[in-house]
């Protein structure tokens, strides 16, 4: 009995002892049939800047695997909240709404950030009053330059998302004019995969103030959301392009000013 698995654990070793040296081996054919190389090699050989880049490209790979997701050819009912940039974002998804059967609403916060909408129950009285199916949010663009920001807004992000729960969204991020101290990447830490669509990087044309993009700038950057979101976003709906001269309006334009809660 002992010789019998003595014999077995010398084939285990021989088979082990071949596929190692096809690893290391450039890839040849066998009676037409290709032999690669295995991974084995790159693993034993790395160094641990290498192993970890390897480990980290799985790890990618495993979430990347996960996109494109299912496109959702359901009419929705779309909410958008978040602050001022709402003006220049909301004429261009209402076309958008109108072109692919969908229905859009709008909650406008001015000056709002996500400590406004994270510290109150706002969000769960217009979650109530137009339950929503689809949520787009345009929020920190007053947050770009808050000092210290993971430790003194993490709280209320987390808490915003809460609130949402398990409604699909999609967070547009602020359409930065200068560099940020770390909201955009406050948001990408807190948010789902496929859940953040990066505007900072982006070019834009800007009214007087120099933060808003101009309604036609504005008008693109729905655009770029659009074309991108078939392809990352975790929940992709129909957003057809409608035609670049069409403007719409949301049925319901909510407005709320500073420090209303």
């Amino acid at each position: 009995m002992r010789r019998h698995y003595l014999g077995i654990w010398a084939i285990i070793t021989v088979a082990l002892i071949i596929i190692v040296a096809i690893s290391f081996a450039d890839p040849f054919s066998i009676f037409g049939y290709e032999v690669k190389k295995t991974p084995i090699a790159e693993v034993l050989t790395a160094t641990d800047t290498e192993a970890d880049a390897v480990s980290a490209n799985n790890d990618s790979t495993a979430i990347a695997s996960k996109f494109p997701a299912p496109l959702d050819t359901t009419s929705q009912n779309i909410l958008i909240i978040g602050d001022s940039m709402l003006e220049g974002l909301n004429p261009r998804l209402a076309a958008y709404a109108k072109a692919n059967g969908h229905r859009l609403n709008s909650v406008i916060w001015y000056s709002s950030s996500s400590e406004y909408w994270g510290t109150c129950d706002t969000l769960q009285v217009f979650l109530k009053r137009f339950k929503p199916t689809f949520i787009f949010i345009s929020l920190g663009g007053n947050e770009l330059f808050v000092r210290d920001i993971k430790t003194k807004r993490d709280k209320y992000v987390k808490e915003f998302l809460r609130q949402i729960g398990d409604i699909p969204y999609l967070w547009i991020g602020p359409p930065n004019w200068k560099k940020d101290t770390g909201i955009n990447e406050l948001i990408a830490e807190n948010v789902k995969p496929g859940c953040f669509f990066l505007s900072d990087g982006m070019h834009f044309d800007r009214t007087k103030d120099g933060a808003h993009p101009t309604h036609e700038s504005a008008a693109k950057w729905l655009d770029s959301v659009a074309r991108w979101m078939p392809a990352h976003a975790a929940h992709p709906i129909k957003m057809t392009r409608p035609a670049n001269d069409v403007k719409a309006r949301p049925e319901n334009v909510v407005v709320l000013q500073p420090k209303h809660q």
